[in-house]
């Protein structure tokens, strides 16, 4: 009944966003934060579209007496070409409704939010909230309570490797910046919503990255591949004979959008704003980077190419050592401003309460922090995309659901943790008060600045990792999005690969927002194949949640940490 029930609501929520032909203004990605657009707050998967891609500083800015009588650069050109269709991609996958406020101020409500966060409301109730239950339980999976060293299973990371993996991917500027502009728009008690909408989205991770470790192809040499191309075309087949090619249209949708957006998004946007980050802390126009927008990128996609061509056991290896490192050096910088203010932290979090539950929130009071927390937290943990369960799916396992134990932890540390050390260090330190005290990343600074001038560096080095991160992780999911296109050809894998790096240089060199604003969209619109075949394929996760349990109770599975192997 509830599998009916809950079709019905997601339909209701796709169905319009389909019909419409494009979206109210200030609700599509990569927005520019510096032209203070306030009402739109859309971010790619990891990272947030606050500063649209810059111009690089080897770029010479041309006059408008110029410009009017100059040849157009490659770039403006191909931007020219692209932006209608930019326009529209954007305008479809970020259709809003308004839902209150005023002729004025209107609050709107994109319709992707709304079928990413029903997502994690049916499943954790259809699970029992599976996202509280096994919460401790996908601990003690991680430090290998439950593995076996000598027979794992077929796979090619451990649990924890998994997990860093899929983590890179999604922490990234959006846990800087992002949360700073939804504090911005919508008060603090916008956090206290994006908290919640974390939460449910462990219960989506859950349903996601079982499926990814049940239905993924394991091949004669060890490797593996899996992902939603592999549960929509395989599980649908196996459970829905009717439905095999509506399943394979789904997953070619998915892949398809996979490649396109991890080259905008994964590759290009992350180098340019690596350059642009480390361009403005180093002097900016009259620093020794300016000018050297090309050789910063072929430096960035050298070491990203060390990593991604590597495949998942190299990046298992790099991000169990970097995502650690690069979290706890943010976690460690949050907790010195907070604890430099702990005299503040009452009433920081009694204004993220109020502003959550008494109409405090900047855009329309109670509704409008829900909407701008909900949207922030969909956009940054990845939940409903179905992206991270490419990389859970390389798991050592032979149990699928031990993977979605793990998988819990994802939203967990990217929004309720990290996300909400952010927000507590904007809201402890009062500038998203302050007039004229910038927004996204410039806000997060000038929060981390008012306690130790240095610490800005500090964060510019973290934003620096953020990006590299997310980099190498969503090279790894559009060459896997490529291969299922190509059947498997190692060929086309390796060749992706080398194509999404080359993309990364002209990330750094080429102004083409247009370019990445339709991978923003192309990440969302992967949501609606992935939750269709999710929702479709939840019974299974449920019967084998349910034999795990009983395997668990009944003292079947050894517990290796208990019982140490001979």
């Amino acid at each position: 009944m509830i599998q009916r029930v809950a079709l019905a609501l997601l339909l209701a929520i796709a169905v319009p966003a389909l019909a419409q032909d494009s979206a109210p203004e200030g609700d599509k990605g990569f927005e520019s934060a510096q032209a203070g657009e306030a009402t739109a707050t859309a971010e790619v998967v990891a990272t947030p579209a606050e500063t649209a891609p810059v111009q690089p500083a080897s770029a010479p800015a041309v006059s408008s007496e110029t410009s009017a009588t100059s040849e157009p650069s490659l770039d403006q050109r191909i931007e020219a070409m692209i932006r209608p269709v930019a326009d529209a991609v954007s305008g479809f996958i970020f259709t809003s409704v308004r839902v209150g406020g005023t002729d004025e101020a209107p609050v709107m409500f994109p319709l992707i939010v709304g079928w990413l966060i029903l997502g994690g409301l049916v499943f954790t109730l259809y699970l029992g909230f599976i996202n509280v239950r096994g919460f401790a339980h996908g601990f003690r999976l991680l430090r290998g309570d439950f593995s076996s060293k000598r027979d794992a299973g077929p796979g090619e990371v451990s649990h924890f490797q998994a997990l860093t993996s899929a983590v890179s991917g999604t922490v990234g500027l959006g846990n800087i910046a992002g949360v700073a502009v939804a504090i911005t728009i919508g008060g603090p008690g916008a956090t206290f919503w994006m908290v919640l909408a974390g939460l449910l989205g462990m219960s989506t991770k859950f349903v996601e990255c079982t499926l990814g470790v049940k239905y993924r192809l394991e091949k004669a040499d060890g490797t593996v591949s899996g992902g939603p191309m592999y549960y929509l075309s395989r599980g649908i087949a196996e459970n829905y004979p009717g439905m095999k090619w509506f399943g394979w249209k789904l997953a070619i949708i998915f892949a398809i959008c996979t490649m396109l957006g991890a080259i905008g998004a994964g590759a290009m946007f992350q180098a340019n704003q690596a350059y642009s980050q480390l361009l403005n802390v180093t002097g900016g126009a009259e620093g020794p980077l300016a000018g050297n927008a090309l050789w910063f990128g072929l430096a960035y996609a050298a070491l990203a190419g060390a990593v991604v061509l590597g495949g998942i056991s190299r990046i298992g290896s790099v991000t169990a050592k970097l995502v650690p490192s690069m979290a706890a050096l943010y976690i460690v910088g949050c907790l010195f401003v907070i604890l430099t203010n702990i005299g503040q932290l009452p009433t920081a979090v009694g204004a993220i309460f109020a502003g959550a539950f008494t109409g405090e929130g900047a855009v329309g009071g109670i509704i409008g922090a829900l909407i701008v927390g909900f949207r922030r937290a969909a956009f940054s943990n990845e939940a409903g995309l179905g992206s991270s369960a490419i990389a859970h799916s390389a798991v050592k396992t032979r149990d699928p659901v031990t993977e979605g134990f793990v998988a819990l932890w994802e939203p967990f540390v990217d929004t309720v943790v990290i996300c909400t050390m952010t927000a507590l260090v904007i809201i402890i330190t009062g500038q998203y008060l302050v007039e004229g005290g910038g927004d996204g990343v410039q806000l997060t600074s000038n929060a981390f600045g008012s306690v130790v001038s240095w610490f800005p560096y500090v964060l510019t080095f973290a934003v620096l990792l953020f990006a590299f991160s997310t980099t190498i992780t969503w090279g790894y999911y559009g060459a896997k999005a490529a291969a299922f296109m190509a059947r498997e050809h190692k060929g086309v894998l390796y060749g992706f690969k080398i194509f999404y790096l080359f993309t990364a240089v002209l990330g750094c060199t080429l102004q083409l927002s247009s370019l990445v604003d339709i991978a923003d969209a192309l990440l969302f619109i992967m949501a609606i194949p992935n939750l269709i075949g999710v929702y479709l394929l939840m019974p299974v996760v449920k019967r084998e949640l349910n034999a795990y349990w009983a395997r668990l109770k009944s003292g079947q599975l050894r517990n290796f940490r208990d019982q140490p192997e001979a």
